[in-house]
């Protein structure tokens, strides 16, 4: 097979290929605990040579203030937009796999409130799939986060 190549296989390790099975392996909004592994599972692939992994958690403070309690609400079009958003993620990036999943109801210190993962075939790519997504998610997916301070006060912030 000296000075021959075989064809390439459609979504191995082509910028812009896909593989044949839906890229988009998982992705819902749910009120009970998230999984690290069950998300990070969704996105193997064999050709994969990059996994990246974001995982949101809720912290004990925010711009300065202790939080008390938070709660996170979803609108019923937000599994909507957030395949939306995947869908835009994939047609941009050399995807081969993409999960997320977010939490909604009231929160502990400490929980996960979301998980995105992106395989592609290199580490770049991986990288900055999973920052578009995550990013895309926080900013345009119609879910609330409510916060109630220590002192009292309280806020509800816009897109989580």
């Amino acid at each position: 097979m000296s000075g021959t190549s075989s064809p390439s296989t459609p979504g191995r390790d082509h910028p812009g290929e896909r593989a044949a099975a839906d890229p988009i392996r998982l992705l819902a909004i749910r009120d009970t605990p998230l999984s690290v592994d069950e998300v990070f599972a969704a996105v193997g692939d064999a050709a994969a040579g990059g996994t990246a992994l974001f995982v949101g958690t809720v912290r004990s403070h925010d711009n300065g203030a202790d939080v008390d309690a938070l709660g996170y609400s979803a609108h019923p079009t937000a599994e909507a937009e957030m395949r939306r958003i995947a869908e835009k993620v994939i047609a941009d990036h050399p995807v081969r796999a993409l999960a997320a999943v977010h939490r909604v109801g009231d929160l502990r210190i400490g929980d996960l409130a979301v998980v995105v993962a992106v395989s592609c075939p290199h580490r770049g790519e991986a990288f900055d799939a999973c920052r578009k997504l995550i990013d895309d998610l926080k900013h345009e997916v119609p879910i609330w986060k409510h916060q109630t301070f220590v002192d009292g006060t309280e806020e509800w912030v816009g897109a989580s």
